[in-house]
Formats: structure tokens, sequence, C-alpha cells
């Protein structure tokens, strides 16, 4: 299962009920901040996620409306939260960036009580490896070098048939686990039992994407297809094709053609511009695609093997005209 919590809606600037892009993915008892906008921390404290665990910094990109809140936020991480370390993945350029804030700024007023990790991204590749799910990055194309997409990926699953297992005469305990693992076992009375006896078909676990700012879709197809939820960009209408291209952007109309052809299960829409009302962004997006969503802030979302994407929470902001 996944959760997406989205803390920064707004594009560029912040706007009176959006604020800079940020979004946290709970996964199980692993927590990551996908990008850190202006005024992150307020907002996780907002949505009530709090800050533990929460030391693993995805970047899409190093534009500052990205990442200038990082810095504030390392500070009370340094000042308020106990941690041995802050993990940061980005493209290079990205880096750069985020190493000028921390070590050209922050660290000359604080001394960090933990350690500060940069890992470089250069091409796509499987990064996070858990028993249960993985993530992996992706290179995006968007204005500059170094920009990523995150895939969350969990693993397939064949549920374990209880009664199955019991009308062989498997014990609980942990002869049941060596066979959910995958083990064969003996009984007592010199039964061979094997996994395929007692395990159901494979289930595909959920599948989660998100991209920040993107100019181009057609090289990110293969990492899109078939997620139950894509989370992307929303900042231009059709009707301003051009000067979207012209900014490394794309339109609310192309991120819903996406997900039509990619047989994504839901389109959340973000990164939203003050210049439109959101009414016309999800008008022009479901013409295309219906199930179709334009995230607002404290926006929280759950993703269930087998289920339909769930809205947990919703911010109480009443439509922007």
């Amino acid at each position: 299962m996944f959760e997406i919590v989205f803390l920064g809606t707004s594009a560029s600037a912040p706007s009176i009920h959006r604020g800079l892009a940020a979004q946290a993915i709970l996964a199980g008892e692993y927590r990551f901040l996908i990008d850190c906008g202006e005024g992150t921390q307020r907002q996780i404290l907002r949505s009530g996620i709090g800050f533990k665990r929460l030391n693993r910094i995805l970047l899409t990109h190093g534009h500052l409306d990205h990442l200038l809140g990082l810095g504030g936020l390392v500070s009370t991480f340094a000042n308020w939260e106990q941690m041995e370390e802050i993990e940061i993945w980005g493209g290079k350029a990205t880096l750069d960036r985020v190493s000028k804030l921390l070590y050209g700024v922050v660290l000359d007023f604080e001394r960090l009580p933990f350690k500060i990790s940069l890992y470089d991204l250069q091409k796509a590749s499987t990064f996070f490896e858990h028993k249960d799910f993985s993530v992996t990055a992706f290179p995006v194309t968007h204005r500059g070098s170094g920009n990523f997409g995150y895939m969350f990926q969990q693993k397939t699953h064949r549920p374990f048939l209880v009664e199955k297992a019991e009308a062989l005469g498997v014990p609980a305990g942990p002869e049941r686990g060596r066979l959910v693992k995958g083990e064969s076992l003996t009984l007592a009375d010199g039964r061979l039992i094997t996994p395929e006896m007692v395990l159901g078909e494979a289930v595909r676990g959920v599948k989660l994407v998100h991209i920040g700012d993107i100019g181009r879709l057609d090289n990110i197809r293969e990492y899109v297809q078939d997620a139950d939820a894509l989370v992307i960009e929303a900042t231009f209408l059709k009707e301003n094709t051009e000067e979207a291209r012209a900014f490394g952007h794309i339109t609310s109309h192309e991120a819903a053609t996406l997900a039509k052809e990619a047989n994504v299960s839901t389109l959340l829409l973000t990164h939203v511009s003050r210049r439109y009302r959101e009414r016309d962004i999800v008008q022009e997006a479901r013409a295309v695609f219906p199930n179709t969503f334009v995230v607002r802030d404290l926006d929280h979302y759950v993703l269930k093997r087998g289920e339909p994407v769930e809205k947990k929470l919703a911010s109480a902001d009443e439509d922007e005209e």
C-alpha cells in the first residue's frame, strides 16, 4: 500500500490556497519527501504526518520552487528531530544547488548531528529496494539537465490460502512462513507440501508514478504504463500549448491523453498555475480522461492492491475562481 499526501500544489509561486511543490509518499514504515518548496515545513505540520522518518528526499529537478524549503527543513531536523542520516536523491545540477544551499548557508549556522548523503542520479535505475516495494528513478525532459520522475512499485504477491493449508494439515507457524517464502516442506507423516499447493494466483502490486515538471511525454511511457495513479503537472491549458512548450511544460490535455493511452487508472494533476481556474483544468482533462482529479494542498490519497485509488482526506479550501 502507498499513500500520497500533497503538501504543496502550486506552480512557480504560492497562491492563497496552494503552497509550493512538495509531496510525501508513505510506504509502510518508510517515508519519502518528493521536492521541498518553500513553506513545506508548515505543510508537514498541517498535514499531521509529522517529521519522523521523513529523511529520504527525492528531488525532481533543481528549480527553486521545488527545493528552496530544504534549508529550513534540515535546520528543523537538526534542532528537533533525532536521526542518523538524511538521504537526498537528484540529478547532478540539482544536487549542486542543494550543496550550495545546505553547505553555503545552513551549515554556517548549524552543527548537524547527522550525516547528509547526496546521491547523483545519472540514468534510469532502481535505487531503493525493499522486500515489499521498489523505487525507480527515470529521466524526464524539462529545462536544464538532470530532471527525474519516480516510480513506486509494490511487489507481486501470491496470497496464502489458509483453508487449503489447513485441509492439507500444515500447522500454523514457521512451516507456513517457509511456504510463503517459496520453500517446500515435508510434514511429519512424510507428505511433501509445495508452495503451489497453498498459494493463490499472483496479484500485481500497486504502481504509483510521480513526475514533476516535464515538457516531453513520448520518452516516459514505459514507466507510466498501467500505473494505478499518475501524479503529473498541469501548469498550462491547451490554449497555451506554445507557451507551455517554451517553458518546458505540458498542458492538462496532454497529461490526460498520456493517462488514457498508457492505461492509467487515476490521474492526479498538480503544479497548478494561478492564471487558471481549477474547474477549467478539470474540465479540459476529464474531456479526455474522466478519472482525473486536480489535487489541492493536504489532499491525501491511498493506493491499495486490487482496489481503486481512495481519497482519504481532502483540503477544506473552496474551489478557486
